[in-house]
């Protein structure tokens, strides 16, 4: 009845029959249910409604705040909702439903991340699921209390990061604010108790000082015939704690606990007085801001202004008009544009601007693949602590940017055309530099030029916001695709090769395309090209592939190794007879196809053990291979003893591939000396590189055939000897 209630002040209309009959299916639906307080689950849902009934929204909205568990946490499913409300409450419902069914994963952020990609997916649809959203975290923030305290703090740190930026960011202050303190009184319990405590004790001066404030500026309005209500209001504890922070005061040095504020009848009287205000106190230079003329990002408009009071103390006036008023305090629900159709193209217009920071956001989430770091720019776009510049373009538009913006960032904010052309800026008329910081009121010109070669890598760690980012990595994916793809095979590679990882185990097609699903990429190399290009991480990709590799693959792993040996090597494979006849014996089994390791290069003599792979026998790795050493624990399952069969004169007339690097002083005929002991010794060299490095140095690095250890000792040996050789080491990957 309350609810009902609350939506009549606003809704003339006198049917509420369906708002009554989604409360009797939450009723339903929550019956056995209850929350961590002990009181029923219903109370939640309709506290909900209530909230949104507070923001004046349609019907719809407050039936699907009623419903908005009913399909996640009871049997009733989204097609019943359809068939019994109507397709649009059914979607509403499901925008909300989805955020919080996500895919398993061990990787809590990586989940998180998701979930704000769908919720930002489902407010571009309707933004009446975010609206909806918000008024859940507050009800939820509100009984946070009956939480474990683990559970209190990950909360409050997601509203804080998140909700209570967006409720910033559509202008519902009425939300903001509560969210606001809430989570800081989680978060930081200390601190908030020991500020409420402060601020009680400051309270009762405080008010009278306003009261005698707000009196004096009542009777000067009254002298103009200006009708306003001049009001005093304490200022949130969030805000003051943030100015606290921001400008390392205590609460003794920070004057302004109160705000005064007027709402008067025109823009014209804001000014009015606006004027008054200043003749009366003396405003502090630097501290006025008119965000009438400029209107923050997200529409909100006021003039404010800090100004020196009676008794020397400074505090805030804040004027604005009754429309003003209620879009500061409601945001975006202030002008509904489901509201029985009544929107004029001015308002809507209006409402369209607020939500086009939403539309930045979804452009650059579809360009970013990695989603931590997504979730990291997103924090960053929404960050509660960041201030704001204005800038003007030449024909005297404002441009709103992330304080620390530069020229780069300006330009992409204008088209990523002007961003990708551009040379050069003029701020004020003056040439700056492309790292030049943006201040308040610069008018920027920037300067292009057809035969720019476009972006620079450089300007990545430069730029402030998240849309120009998004901009330079979407030219740079176009302009270097190949190069791009080799870069992001490469760096796949050697992240496989540190981790100990087969490349080919993981790069079967089976699993690949797992990934490119994940990321919505049409083939693998459309994968390498966004790690070459920074968009995706290559441990990123690894670490999902082997993922897959061990659920595909965990059963055998933890078979016995006889097992593994029947089951991974391929039966037809004829094992050919060199190779088993070189003289190696694994586990007790000769004749195994057997292939030495190209990364370690094992010869006799050499302490080795073996790999199994898949189809292709048992590989043979010296071991302190660093591919063995950085073996998984899981893959140290498919490790098997092998060593050296004694097979006298066959085993000595075989021959193995080593490598080895001289390093010496860059002595003239050194290189000779060396080639000398190699043909006295007859070692049949494959290659010989020489090259001089710093300090007067230079390296050799010598690919030769040994018939076992024993022989390479000796070869040593007669190097070091040389007059100029310093070190000789054995190459091992």
């Amino acid at each position: 009845m309350e609810l009902i209630k609350a939506i009549k002040k606003y809704h003339p209309s006198e049917d509420f029959s369906m708002i009554e009959k989604a409360y009797k299916l939450a009723r339903s639906a929550h019956e056995n249910q209850l929350r961590k307080s002990g009181e029923p689950y219903i109370i939640h849902p309709l506290a909900v409604a209530q909230l949104l009934a507070e923001l004046e929204l349609d019907k719809e909205s407050i039936i699907a705040g009623i419903l908005h568990d009913v399909v996640e946490d009871t049997a009733y499913t989204i097609e019943y909702i359809t068939e019994e409300f109507s397709k649009e409450v059914a979607l509403l419902v499901d925008g909300v439903t989805k955020l919080e069914k996500i895919p398993y994963s061990t990787d809590k952020e990586e989940i998180q991340a998701e979930n704000y990609r769908k919720m930002f997916l489902a407010m571009s649809k309707d933004i009446r699921v975010i609206l909806i959203k918000l008024a859940d975290r507050l009800h939820n923030m509100r009984t946070l209390k009956y939480k474990p305290e683990h559970k209190q703090r990950k909360t409050a740190k997601e509203t804080l990061d998140i909700y209570a930026p967006l409720a910033h960011r559509l202008g519902i202050s009425k939300f903001k604010i509560e969210l606001e303190d809430l989570s800081f009184r989680y978060l930081h319990p200390d601190a908030y108790y020991d500020l409420v405590e402060k601020i009680a004790r400051k309270r009762g001066d405080r008010i009278q000082f306003v009261d005698e404030i707000v009196n004096d500026i009542n009777v000067e309005i009254e002298k103009i015939d200006i009708k306003a209500e001049v009001e005093g209001r304490p200022k949130h504890f969030f805000s003051i704690y943030k100015k606290m922070i921001g400008q390392q005061k205590t609460i003794d040095q920070i004057f302004d606990l109160f705000a005064v504020r007027a709402i008067v009848e025109s823009v014209k009287d804001c000014y009015g007085v606006l004027g008054i205000i200043h003749e009366m106190y003396k405003p502090i230079p630097g501290r006025f801001k008119d965000y009438i003329a400029m209107p923050k990002p997200n529409m909100y408009q006021s003039l404010h202004t800090t100004v020196i009071g009676p008794e020397g103390e400074p505090f805030e006036m804040q004027i604005r008009t009754a429309e003003m008023h209620r879009t500061a305090e409601y945001g975006i629900a202030a002008h509904w544009k489901y509201k029985e159709g009544k929107t004029t193209g001015n308002i809507k217009q209006r409402e369209e601007q607020k939500l086009n920071w939403l539309r930045q956001i979804l452009e650059w989430q579809r360009d970013m693949s990695d989603n931590k770091e997504f979730l990291d720019i997103l924090k960053s776009d929404l960050d509660v602590f960041a201030d704001q510049v204005y800038a003007f373009t030449p024909s005297g538009d404002v441009i709103n940017l992330p304080a620390g913006s530069t020229p780069i960032d300006f330009a992409y904010h204008i088209h990523s055309a002007v961003g990708n052309k551009m040379v050069g800026a003029r701020v004020n008329g003056k040439i700056v530099t492309f790292d030049y910081k943006i201040k308040n009121g610069d008018r920027i010109e920037i300067v292009t030029s057809q035969n720019s070669r476009g972006p620079s890598r450089d300007w990545l760690s430069i730029i402030k916001s998240s849309q120009a980012r998004s901009k330079i990595n979407q030219w740079f994916r176009k302009e270097f695709k190949e190069e791009n793809i080799l870069r992001g095979k490469e760096l796949i590679e050697k992240y496989t090769k540190n981790k100990g990882i087969v490349l080919s185990d993981i790069t079967k097609p089976e699993l690949t395309q797992i990934v490119q699903r994940k990321y919505g990429f049409k083939d693998w190399d459309a994968v390498c090209a966004a790690v070459g290009h920074g968009g995706l991480k290559e441990g990123q990709v690894v670490n999902r592939l082997y993922e897959e590799y061990k659920k595909k693959h965990e059963k055998s792993l933890e078979k016995p190794t006889d097992d593994i040996i029947k089951e991974v090597v391929d039966p037809t494979l004829e094992p050919a007879k060199k190779q088993s006849k070189s003289g190696i014996m694994v586990k007790g089994v000769e004749d195994l196809a057997v292939r030495f390791s190209k990364c370690c290069n094992p010869v006799p003599g050499d302490e080795i053990v073996g790999f199994i792979t898949r189809g292709r026998g048992v590989s043979i790795h010296r071991t302190d291979c660093t591919n063995v050493i950085n073996l998984s624990e899981i893959e140290r399952h498919r490790l098997i003893e092998a060593e050296w069969q004694s097979l006298g004169e066959k085993q000595t007339s075989r021959l193995y591939q080593v490598e080895i690097q001289i390093i010496g002083s860059n002595k003239v005929g050194l290189l000779v000396d060396v080639s000398k002991v190699l043909t006295e010794e007859k070692i049949p060299v494959k290659s010989l590189n020489a090259r001089s490095i710093k300090g007067d140095k230079s390296i050799f690095n010598v690919t030769m055939e040994i018939n076992g250890v024993s022989q390479l000792n000796k070869l040593t040996k007669k190097l070091r000897a040389i007059q100029g050789v310093e070190e000789i080491i054995r190459a091992n990957n």
